[in-house]
């Protein structure tokens, strides 16, 4: 491709000056716009080739009739779309379109699995400056990458500016002994789009042209204490005059070969000089064969035309192809005498430990890991050495000149690139096939435009979910999902040979067996796995996980199952039936939320879908049987069924370590322990009536979780012996308080937290036509009513009154509590926020609790940011800010009792308004706020951005959007994990739910007429002639409902919810 031909490309018409480049504020360099030739034009030979391939090859002509267009005239009204088309072809394994994907992790050094010293400190053991020159053992890493599903072969770009000391090929950040507040990433990249089958995908990383401040970052964020913001790369001078690079990595695949994926990247210089830019596209083998003995046959990679090299892998087959680039063009006119092509420089070298560089030892071969970077950047390169072309005395080649080995490169170097927005394109070719089988590797046209394809594939397919929404929380959603999407990691993790040390390295130090996770023998993990965040936590983590299946499930409801199923498999779940937490200690204990997944997730597909998969419902059932035993028997120590269970992922939520032994002395009754069981057996009799209905052996079982939850709920009131009656609840503050047990005595913590909250998660409404399918459930019932009635009085809502529609009630909270509770919560001096309910009330900011235990002050205060403490690390604060994850679970909450109250109960929204309403607007108001976190407000500024004129204001930052770990209780400012698309994407959920209502940020809530009431139990909408018709549409209808239509999961009745 020609200079002009690209410059027209990107830039459409040349412009006579730079002064009138104006970006485009609705989409600064989300895509890149090729236009499309003319019907009459001439069709190269390679193109007609193409045409007789186009019901069978990989790639189509510019001439010839979309993938789309002819997959809706073979399927007719059975189209569903092109994406999920190829889910089902990946579920039915006709195409295993997941193969490749995103599943190269974004920080493999400073894990727990590659951690061989003797105290644990795996920040120390494996640091960032040693990741370049050191082969991993149990993972890789890189920007942007992909691998196949088992990680025989990764792909990812690496980066120049010409003055860094190294490459840029992984990601940058502090660890947690460098960050005031814990590990964290110190670069600006961003997950734009992908398809769950990764048909197309898009990242965006923003490379500065000055030096990166390495050194800057760690010292001023080691420099910082606790009440200090984290100092960031923004806060450095890398991006001032906008000196940086906007560089976009774009994957599609072949309209039907799952195996042949283009490799797209385009670089943009946003600052106001001309820049030279090096891009290294990199293809390796994990290093598999310095571990054992005998060394295994190594595979390789090796040059078998210009920049093409053939992969030799027994399980792998393919080639990749680094095509010519035409030169650097801007938006200024060019002349037509235009300069030749970029021609990358094709580099191998092995993927194996520089032991000389690292150690002084003697390296295993001539040419390792780190080969790229002496052999690109001079002043990498050890002292005394000079590169050379040929071998000779006294001088030093650093990449294989044989051009073979385990780790290849393209290395391209784009000089003096036009200021303010002048762009190069390097396009690589992953294939099986060879140029004379596949036209898109050799035409650039042909190559561009199946690209553009699966971009138009990818936004019909969220296109289908995002109905009348407003264009910018489409924007927001479609990034949410898309982060789901990248943030999948292969995950490998055997513990006996992880324990136990590889036969061709020294062994480990005998501590390290007794350091973590020794009791886990039986782990066996080698899965692609929903990760909380690939690069601060780039590891599995239960409680997450549970929660990254809902959205997931909006999309690709077979991989979230896949999720929780193998959670619970027996290479996973201890034979105790306790589910491995995460990788830092698998032993500690994160709330029962397993069971709850599993069960949405089943109503999501079934809902969305149409699917009613019982198969994985009874399979994932029996192992939570398995689960649901190892609670009861180790976290319920006197068996009064209250529950003790440690910190429950809530972190540093109370004045104590709740994973230690009091310094009171004594027992931690803890309300959230007791109620996350109650929630557990809810959601397991949920579950068993759900397969009674296809198998009556359920009912009896159903029953037993009836009975048990019973008695939970009792023990919220717990009777340590039969005259001294004490409770969790306290009837002067209406809340619910942890308590300090000793003997038959004991104190409640009067603190306001989500602990009190939690309660209202143990909430199930039953249909009356369940309770007369089943009559054993329903005699069971029905006698604890009649010969129990005390329970019901003590603690739990009263079974005898039925509500809306003649609906049972089981919940821990009766009318009355709920109330008081709800006054607390949805109070703006409290818990209710402008986004979201706060973990701590705001009270404890002027009322700190605190309590002095042998000279030393234990004290809870309202922290609505970052944590100040270093519990737990110190990267989380439960203290204050608001979490997704709960905030998702007490609106679910909300819902149901809605489902029982309907609009008999109206609360007071915010307390103190005036405005009372239904329980369901209540949760419909969390919601809005929720999403106001992330919507443009009417200044145009989004809360997440924490009032960053660059991130709101400038036009190449301001569409794009993070997902935090957690946000400001007050600001609503992003905080913790950067990338923590994990449980974050649940924003997505809420804006598929109740988007459509919601109204700007910062703007007053009004009544709406037109406003759908889509909490009703039936849904019902108007026809164009004005006919009632309930909606049959799903978002995959073959035939696209109006924007007009009411979403699917706005439905939330007994059956959906």
């Amino acid at each position: 491709m020609s200079a002009k031909q690209l410059q027209n490309k990107i830039f459409g018409a040349s412009s006579s000056s730079s002064s009138n480049l104006k970006p485009n504020p609705s989409d600064p360099g989300l895509t890149i716009n090729i236009p499309k030739p003319p019907v009459a034009s001439p069709t190269p030979l390679s193109q007609n080739k193409a045409i007789q391939r186009a019901n069978g090859g990989t790639q189509s002509s510019p001439t010839a009739e979309k993938y789309k267009d002819r997959l809706l005239a073979r399927l007719k009204s059975e189209y569903q779309g092109v994406e999920r088309y190829r889910l089902l072809q990946d579920e039915r394994r006709e195409r295993h379109w997941k193969k490749w994907g995103p599943y190269l992790s974004e920080r493999q050094w400073a894990t727990v699995r590659e951690d061989y010293s003797p105290d644990g400190d795996a920040w120390s053991h494996f640091p960032h400056s040693q990741a370049r020159s050191r082969a991993f053992r149990w993972g890789e890493d890189g920007i942007a990458g992909i691998s196949d599903n088992h990680l025989d072969l990764c792909f990812s770009v690496a980066l120049w500016n010409g003055v860094d000391p190294i490459l840029k090929e992984r990601l940058f950040g502090v660890t947690g002994h460098e960050g005031n507040h814990g590990e964290d990433v110190k670069e600006l990249y961003y997950y734009l789009d992908s398809t769950p089958t990764h048909s197309y995908m898009k990242y965006l990383y923003k490379y500065p042209q000055r030096p990166f401040p390495y050194d800057q970052l760690v010292r001023e964020n080691a420099n910082r204490s606790r009440d200090v913001n984290e100092y960031e790369l923004l806060d450095t001078d890398s991006f001032d005059e906008d000196r940086y690079w906007d560089v976009f990595v774009e994957y599609s695949k072949d309209e039907d070969t799952p195996n042949a994926i283009s490799i797209r990247i385009t670089a943009y210089n946003r600052g106001p000089d001309s820049a030279t830019l090096h891009i290294i596209p990199q293809l390796w083998f994990p290093n598999t064969w310095s571990w054992s003995k005998p060394t295994p046959e190594k595979p390789s990679l090796h040059l078998v035309a210009p920049g093409a090299v053939a992969v030799k892998h027994p399980s792998v087959r393919t080639n990749l192809y680094c095509l010519p680039s035409p030169p650097p063009v801007g938006p200024e006119a060019i002349d037509e005498e235009e300069e030749d092509n970029v021609y990358p420089e094709m580099l191998f070298t092995e993927n194996e430990t520089n032991y000389k560089r690292l150690y002084g030892g003697q390296n295993e071969s001539s040419y390792s890991k780190d080969a790229f970077h002496d052999h690109i950047i001079p002043s990498h390169r050890p002292v005394g050495t000079v590169k050379v072309e040929n071998s000779n005395e006294g001088e030093h080649i650093f990449v294989n000149p044989l051009n073979r080995g385990t780790k290849a490169g393209g290395h391209y170097i784009f000089r003096d690139v036009p200021p303010n927005g002048g762009c190069v394109v390097v396009r690589c070719k992953l294939t099986p096939s060879k140029p004379d089988e596949d036209a898109g590797i050799t035409d650039e046209e042909l190559f561009d435009m199946s690209m553009e394809e699966r971009r138009e594939e990818a936004d019909e397919f969220y296109g289908n979910l995002s109905l009348g929404l407003t264009d910018d929380l489409r924007s927001v959603m479609r990034q949410a999902l898309a982060g789901m999407m990248w943030s999948k990691q292969y995950y490998k993790f055997i513990q006996t040979e992880w324990m136990s040390g590889d036969p061709a390295q020294p062994p480990p130090p005998p501590s390290r067996k007794y350091i973590r996770n020794r009791e886990w023998k039986h782990l066996h993990i080698e899965d692609i796995l929903s990760m909380p965040d690939k690069w601060e936590y780039p590891f599995f983590a239960a409680w997450d996980t549970a929660f990254h299946c809902i959205p997931l499930a909006m999309v690709d409801p077979a991989f979230a199952k896949k999720q929780l199923d193998l959670l619970t498999r027996e290479w996973y779940m201890k034979p105790d039936g306790q589910i491995p937490a995460y990788e830092w200690n698998f032993s500690d204990v994160n709330p029962p939320v397993h069971a709850w997944a599993v069960f949405r997730v089943f109503k999501i597909e079934r809902k969305l879908f149409g699917n009613e998969d019982l198969k994985f419902l009874e399979r994932v059932f029996q192992k939570l049987l398995l689960n649901f035993t190892w609670w009861v028997n180790r976290k319920d120590q006197g068996g009064h069924n209250v529950f003790e269970g440690g910190f429950l992922g809530l972190d540093n939520i109370g004045a104590f370590n709740r994973s230690e032994p009091l310094p009171t002395g004594g027992v931690l009754r803890q309300a959230d322990g007791t109620a996350w069981m109650a929630f557990f057996c809810l959601n397991m009799l949920s579950m068993a009536l759900e397969l009674a209905k296809h198998n009556s052996v359920y009912e009896d079982i159903a029953s037993k979780f009836f009975e048990h939850f019973i008695f939970i709920a009792d023990a919220m009131t717990y009777k340590p012996d039969p005259d001294n009656e004490l409770s969790l609840w306290n009837e002067e503050e209406g809340f619910y308080f942890d308590a300090i047990q000793w003997g038959n005595h004991a104190q409640q913590l009067p603190v306001r937290s989500l602990v009190g909250l939690i309660p209202l998660y143990a909430t199930l409404v039953l249909e009356p036509s369940t309770i007369n399918r089943f009559p054993g459930f329903k005699k069971r019932l029905e006698w604890f009513i009649e010969n129990r009635p005390e329970m019901a009085r003590r603690n739990m809502a009263n079974m005898k009154g039925r509500g809306k529609g003649d609906r049972l009630l089981l919940a821990l909270c009766d009318k009355d509590r709920l109330v008081k509770i709800l006054e607390r919560m949805l109070d703006e001096e409290e818990f209710f926020s402008d986004y979201g309910i706060r973990s701590l009330s705001l009270y404890h900011k002027d009322h700190p609790y605190s309590m002095t235990v042998h000279g030393q002050k234990y004290e809870v205060a309202y922290w609505p940011g970052d944590s100040k403490s270093g519990m737990f690390g110190g990267n989380s604060n439960w203290r204050g800010p608001i979490w997704l994850a709960t905030n998702f679970l007490l609106i679910e909450s909300l819902q149901r009792f809605s489902q029982y109250y309907g609009n008999d109960l109206e609360v007071e929204c915010p307390t103190n308004s005036g405005d009372f309403m239904p329980l369901n607007k209540a949760a419909e108001e969390i919601q809005h706020r929720i999403i106001h976190i992330f919507a443009r407000d009417i200044d145009g500024r989004r809360a997440t951005n924490g009032g960053s004129t660059r991130l709101d204001r400038d036009p190449y930052f301001r569409d794009y959007v993070w997902f935090y770990e957690f946000f400001h209780g007050n600001e609503g400012t992003g905080l913790g994990a950067s990338h923590q698309t994990g449980w974050t994407g649940l924003v997505a959920y809420h804006i598929m739910q109740s988007g459509i209502s919601c109204r700007l940020p910062r703007t007053p809530r009004t009544p709406r007429s037109h406003a759908r009431h889509y909490f009703d139990d039936q849904l019902e909408t108007m026809s164009e002639g004005g006919d009632p018709l309930a909606t049959p549409y799903t978002p995959y209808s073959a035939v696209s409902p109006s924007p007009s239509m009411i979403h699917t999961l706005e439905d939330i009745s007994p059956d959906a919810l």
